[in-house]
């Protein structure tokens, strides 16, 4: 991973075989970013998302493999118990056209991918709900 500053942007580069969760988290602790909200586009070789059941409290993963370019990432980063928190949703499509996507638990870059990190000053935490399930922004 490549990465320059500008102001409060970090504009990083992934080169094969990064994966996207590790690169991003990664940047955040150099940096010591709070609270960024993220984009990026790319390729992918596998990827694993999840969709998770509101009524059960469960997720469902999917992991895939193949060539894939990334439609959309996009997401939240924040602070859980002092350490980066990734709240990421990403979509990839496949030669056929074909997207698939959810919440990303990892994806490994095939040939580049863009990310933009964009700090916002301040900071938001994060607290687990049992009424939903997940964890939710702590403000």
């Amino acid at each position: 991973m490549e990465y320059k500053r500008f102001g409060d942007t970090l504009v990083l580069r992934l080169d094969p075989p990064e994966e996207i969760c590790e690169s991003i988290t990664a940047a955040a602790r150099a940096e010591n970013i709070a609270l960024a909200e993220i984009s990026g586009i790319g390729a992918v070789d596998s990827f694993t998302v999840g969709v998770y059941n509101t009524v059960t409290k469960e997720y469902r993963s999917n992991t895939l493999n193949g060539a894939y370019e990334i439609v959309s990432l996009s997401g939240t980063l924040t602070r859980k118990d002092g350490e980066p928190y990734l709240h990421l949703h990403f979509s990839a499509g496949d030669e056929n056209g074909r997207v698939s996507g959810g919440h990303l638990n990892r994806a490994a870059v095939s040939a580049t991918a863009e990310i933009i990190i964009r700090i916002i000053d301040g900071s938001v935490g994060r607290a687990f709900s049992e009424k939903i399930g997940l964890n939710l922004f702590k403000f």
